[in-house]
């Protein structure tokens, strides 16, 4: 708003509607900062919402839901050293936090098994990985593959032979104390609202999170 001017006396008229004017501007500026604050309550109050709903969903169709806190790993990446690497701190199988590679695997759908410990770094930028087993029917990988191409950024499909007849989420939520939380649900079938509610829930939220724009397939 441009400042007020000081001249000598306005007409009661002009006055009158200067004023109406600039109540009505300050009205419009209370309910754009009202509307504000409600976006950011709406915006903290949503990933609780997203999760709470996920759980739900993982549940209905079978699935069983992992959450515990990530071990500690080196800010330098060198816990780690070689990509085919494991480490004695990962908590689930597949890995979904802690100790990692220095070095990302590119964004994209693979059909052979992929460097885990690569992966972790990923989850540590906000990816979600979905993994599959070697038990896992050829029509049932068809269905991950469609749901894939519809969720490429940020995600990584690739198979996990010891995973048998199961088929593995992962990512890593940056919630809870120091380094954020692993998540990894694992279900015996693929059901699409539950998948995308986990999506929904922990894609884009790792502790050194990285933009969307970022995450593409072919990226690292």
């Amino acid at each position: 708003m441009p400042p007020k001017q000081r001249p000598g006396r306005v007409p009661t008229n002009e006055r009158d509607s200067k004023r109406t004017l600039v109540s009505m501007v300050v009205a419009g500026l209370v309910v754009i900062v009202g509307a504000g604050a409600l976006y950011l309550i709406g915006g903290e109050d949503a990933p609780g919402d997203a999760k709470e709903e996920a759980r739900v969903a993982l549940a209905a169709a079978g699935c069983e839901l992992l959450i515990h806190d990530a071990p500690a790993n080196a800010a330098d990446h060198t816990d780690i050293t070689t990509p085919e690497g494991v480490s004695p701190g990962w908590k689930t199988d597949p890995p979904t936090a802690g100790p990692h590679f220095r070095e990302t695997l590119v964004y994209g759908a693979y059909d052979e098994p992929v460097q885990q410990a690569r992966v972790v770094h990923n989850l540590e930028h906000g990816a979600v990985f979905i993994q599959y087993g070697e038990g896992v029917a050829a029509a049932t990988v068809e269905e991950l593959h469609g749901f894939y191409a519809k969720n490429r950024t940020g995600t990584i499909l690739a198979s996990y032979p010891a995973l048998g007849e199961q088929i593995a989420l992962g990512a890593w939520n940056d919630e809870g104390e120091g380094g954020g939380q692993g998540v990894l649900a694992t279900c015996t079938a693929f059901d699409d609202s539950a998948f995308q509610a986990f999506l929904s829930a922990y894609q884009f939220r790792g502790p050194e999170r990285f933009s969307p724009s970022q995450m593409a397939p072919g990226d690292l």
